[in-house]
């Protein structure tokens, strides 16, 4: 994206793979500075994101509609393309809803951070649904004002800067200052949305790893004593996209190829959790404490399976020495969709989970050539393969959890 905006005001640069890769590792490394030295600072500068972000999404759309000019609404709600030569339309839209459900991947990045966050059984949800609801309705708002504002499609299908956005804000605003100030809006917060990332895959990576759930767990799962930062699972989350950036000198196709995992791999594994949850509420194996008692619910045990919360403390065996393993009770929270309502929720999210996964694999272009192919499914098989070997020679062997630390036991039992 930086690099087409140098191509936007500077048609003479000819981009260079290698540019790319430096670029990928510049952000990489602010980004990393951030989540170690003034790790401190993180929830501010989140604060201060937020701020950016919706100040941003002003300062974009306002210049955007009032000074570009406007399309009908025929032209925005009735107009559709079939750009990938597909021979139904239905096909063309199934194939190019991928592109829109990319932009949901990572709402649950907030679960990552519940550790370290207050009464997070109701604090996380209410990030994930506020986020939600924030960025889909300034996201909705976003694509219509583009589409109105869209100009001459075929100098933004073919835009030399490789970023279709960026021909809009070009050809809206008709200057190469403003588009260049509403481009770098966005990067900015693709920027800030890194350094969230970083800090929520180092978390799941240092819990999975304190589990004795990847390889070399004993280093993995290591905290900074000072900060508290779990600065080797950082490390492991970083190194691995600066090494994977090297494929991209060599090769475009291939590199995005392998990142093309990206969906595919994160919407499979959020299948598993909500296909596990609509298992165990349809079958009555979650109970119910009577500190969130809803005995109104059809789906939920009766309350002659209720548990006391005072009871959960109990509910711990004896594993190792970094901490104990806890027994599989689940337990209603504060947070959930009772009732038929609930069941119904849970069994759509599958559906529309295996359905945002099995078109993730389709081609973008007819006919499909080794070059326009998508080999999403290759890398997500090999992924899944090479997961499943690992479990049964190795993974089995070690994993014992999820574990809980002896001082959050403690800290349980002392406030239940």
């Amino acid at each position: 994206m930086i690099q087409g905006l140098i191509i936007l005001n500077n048609p003479n640069y000819i981009p260079q793979a290698y540019h790319g890769t430096f670029l990928s590792w510049a952000v990489i490394v602010v980004a990393i500075f951030i989540n170690t030295i003034v790790s401190a600072l993180l929830p501010m500068i989140e604060g201060l994101v937020l701020i950016v972000h919706i100040l941003g999404f002003f300062a974009v759309i306002i210049p955007l509609v009032y000074i570009s000019p406007h399309g009908s609404a025929a032209s925005v709600f009735q107009t559709v393309l079939n750009e990938g030569n597909w021979p139904t339309q239905g096909l063309s839209y199934c194939v190019g809803f991928i592109g829109n459900v990319a932009t949901f991947v990572g709402a649950d990045a907030a679960v990552h951070m519940s550790e370290e966050i207050d009464n997070a059984a109701v604090n996380v949800p209410r990030a994930i649904v506020t986020t939600m609801i924030l960025n889909g309705s300034t996201g909705f708002a976003m694509v219509v004002a583009v589409l109105f504002c869209l100009g001459d499609i075929e100098s933004v299908i073919s835009t030399a800067t490789g970023f279709p956005f960026i021909q809009v804000f070009y050809n809206g605003t008709g200057s190469y200052a403003g588009a260049t100030v509403m481009t770098s809006l966005v990067i900015v917060l693709l920027w800030c949305a890194v350094i969230g990332f970083l800090a929520t895959a180092s978390r799941m990576t240092w819990s999975f790893a304190r589990d004795r759930g990847v390889p070399f767990h004993r280093y993995v799962s290591k905290v900074e004593t000072r900060t508290s930062i779990p600065v080797v699972a950082i490390g492991v989350v970083t190194i691995i996209p600066c090494l994977l950036a090297l494929i991209y000198i060599g090769s475009s196709t291939i590199y995005n190829d392998v990142i093309s995992l990206s969906v595919s791999g994160l919407y499979a594994s959020y299948f598993i959790p909500c296909a596990l949850l609509l298992w165990r509420r349809t079958t009555g194996q979650i109970a119910t404490p009577p500190l969130y008692g809803d005995e109104s619910d059809p789906t939920l045990p009766t309350t002659s399976n209720a548990v006391h919360p005072q009871s959960l403390s109990e509910h711990f065996t004896i594993s190792h020495s970094d901490g104990e393993v806890v027994q599989p009770l689940l337990v209603w929270g504060p947070w959930k969709v009772p009732g038929i309502m609930g069941t119904i929720n849970n069994a759509f999210a599958c559906v529309y989970i295996v359905f945002v996964i099995f078109w993730s694999f389709w081609p973008p272009f007819t006919p499909a050539t080794p070059q326009n192919m998508n080999y999403s499914v290759l890398v997500t098989g090999v992924v899944i393969g090479f997961s499943v070997v690992y479990y049964f020679v190795w993974g089995k062997k070690q994993y014992r959890g999820p574990l809980i630390e002896k001082e959050v036991k403690e800290f349980a039992r002392h406030e239940l």
